[in-house]
């Protein structure tokens, strides 16, 4: 089997060192054909995009003893070696702001040019001194230039909450990125590629020549694995999982589809992440690999200090100029901000042009963890309540009682000043009122924050009941009425009759019917029937 290309990401190391590489050259090849010779594209993290500019780099650089076997080597690519500037901007320095950030660039200006053998004496400015180079290497060499900005908005990126740094740097990258509008004549080829998107007022309000293919559907799957790809290119690797996991391929496939499958781009075409995959394969251990690969923290303060849930967002629908233009990232809406950073992907629309939704099971039970954690975490310290214990031992003995108590105790630890603040997402995404939205909401994280299989708003024949759990061979159907008027004892049995009535436990075998009322002045559960 060829090596896992884990963590490799420059290309010429990964094919000299006989790495597995998903072969993308293809869509290189269509994408420079169309004449059109200067692009943006923004993917999440982790997605390959700094994979693909050191694979151009390898293009234009001429080596084409690197693309052997590979698809671009069967068309009529010309091999033509051009001088490369690539500019990767994660190597920026933010730790000072302003001063640092343009002391920073002109460092990265000044080792290119010193690579390329440039005078740039003279030129303090970072984007005096990026003039220098392109124009100075392309009459060296006699040949326009090929830039190439990898992870161009990571310098503000690193200031997403505080809002007067992002604008402070991005006005220094709006400044120093103008260079390769003013200096196209000496460009090639431009291809810049990060993570959040164009911005009318952002870095790119001087980079509207740029063709931005985002939401290209022709290069829909240029990042990420199609099942496709994953199944040609990694037939030997899905084997040894097959035999490690005691079960065939196709149902290995199934269920890496459902973890890892889902990322879609353009609304329509779906893609596998790639660092999953990679890490996946290469111990066979279903887990939160891409989840995992940033920083959880910043994600589950952003949900707590924004008093978000995780169910709000499963389906909602979005017009094309949203998906187009989501804001920055610091002053986006939430469904912006976590639409940008890949938390949220594309679907197709029914109501609207597209819809949001958690790309795959990873990323939404994760995301569940996120808020269950910042729940259970005590006075917003480091010890937490264990709740995972006892819900497990209620549903493996069917205990009700254990249930409503551990629920109780979830309810118990929401703030109080959540109930006020879910009032405007509650009309905003439901027909149920703020309370009752939140209650099922933060029940139904909690239960995927815990691993447990549980669905909201179950479709029947007749209806669709609140909650529909299952774990190993239990099924519970759960449906629950707020009592405003002390009036539970009523409301619960009022649940348990629709839960009848609508045949909601219909299409499963000896489900555990479950009405609930909870209490809105104490916040608890405080009656039921079975």
């Amino acid at each position: 089997m060829k090596k896992l290309p884990i963590g490799k990401q420059i290309f010429e190391n990964l094919i000299r060192g006989n790495y597995l590489y998903v072969d993308k050259t293809r869509y290189i090849y269509d994408l420079i054909a169309t004449g059109i010779d200067q692009f943006f594209l923004s993917r999440p993290r982790r997605f390959g995009k700094t994979l693909m500019c050191w694979t151009l780099d390898a293009l234009f650089s001429g080596k084409r003893e690197l693309f052997e076997g590979l698809a671009i080597a069967g068309t009529d690519w010309a091999w033509e070696s051009y001088p490369v500037i690539h500019l990767d901007m994660s190597e920026v320095d933010t730790s000072e702001v302003p001063v640092g950030v343009k002391k920073s660039l002109s460092g990265l200006m000044a080792d290119i040019a010193l690579k390329h053998e440039i005078d740039l004496r003279g030129e303090t400015f970072p984007g005096a001194m990026l003039r220098r180079l392109i124009v100075g290497l392309s009459e060296k060499r006699g040949k326009p230039v090929v830039v190439l900005v990898d992870e161009y908005d990571k310098p503000f990126l690193d200031f997403y909450a505080k809002p007067p740094m992002a604008q402070e740097v991005r006005e220094i990258l709006r400044s120093y990125y103008a260079t390769l509008k003013a200096n196209e004549q000496h460009i090639r080829f431009l291809f810049m590629t990060g993570i959040s998107k164009f911005a009318k007022m952002g870095v790119f309000s001087t980079l509207n020549h740029l063709t931005d293919i985002t939401l290209d559907k022709k290069y829909g799957t240029l990042f990420g694995y199609t099942e496709e790809e994953l199944v040609k290119n990694f037939g030997e690797h899905l084997e040894a999982g097959a035999r490690e996991l005691n079960c065939s391929i196709d149902e290995l496939v199934d269920k890496m589809r459902r973890y890892y499958n889902g990322f879609c781009f353009d609304g329509v075409q779906r893609v596998y992440s790639p660092f999953s995959v990679l890490n996946f394969l290469n111990g066979y251990k279903f887990a939160n690999y891409w989840m995992d690969s940033a920083n959880p923290r910043i994600i589950a303060d952003y949900m707590k200090n924004q008093s978000l849930t995780v169910e709000q967002f499963v389906g909602m629908p979005v017009q094309e100029d949203f998906v187009r233009n989501p804001g920055e990232m610091e002053t986006a809406p939430a469904e912006g901000f976590l639409y940008q950073a890949g938390y949220l992907t594309l679907r197709e629309g029914v109501t609207d042009d597209y819809s949001l939704d958690y790309p795959n099971a990873e990323v939404f039970e994760s995301m569940s963890q996120l808020v269950t954690k910042n729940i259970a975490l005590i006075g917003g310290g480091d010890y937490a309540i264990d709740f995972r214990t006892p819900l497990f031992e209620a549903l493996r003995d069917g205990s009700v009682d254990l249930f409503i108590e551990t629920v109780n105790r979830l309810l118990s630890c929401i703030p109080y000043d959540d109930y006020a603040k879910a009032a405007q997402a509650a009309i905003r995404r439901s027909g149920l009122p703020a309370r009752e939205w939140l209650y099922r909401a933060t029940i139904l994280a909690f239960l995927h924050g815990c691993g447990v299989m549980a669905l909201g708003e179950t479709h029947t024949s007749k209806g669709r009941s609140d909650l529909l759990i299952c774990r190993k061979g239990a099924t519970w159907v759960v449906e629950f009425k707020v009592a405003y008027n002390d009036d539970s004892k009523a409301k619960a049995k009022e649940a348990l009759e629709q839960i009848t009535a609508k045949r909601y436990d219909g299409p499963f075998k000896a489900a555990k019917k479950v009405g609930l009322a909870i209490d809105d002045k104490t916040r608890q559960i405080t009656e039921w029937a079975e």
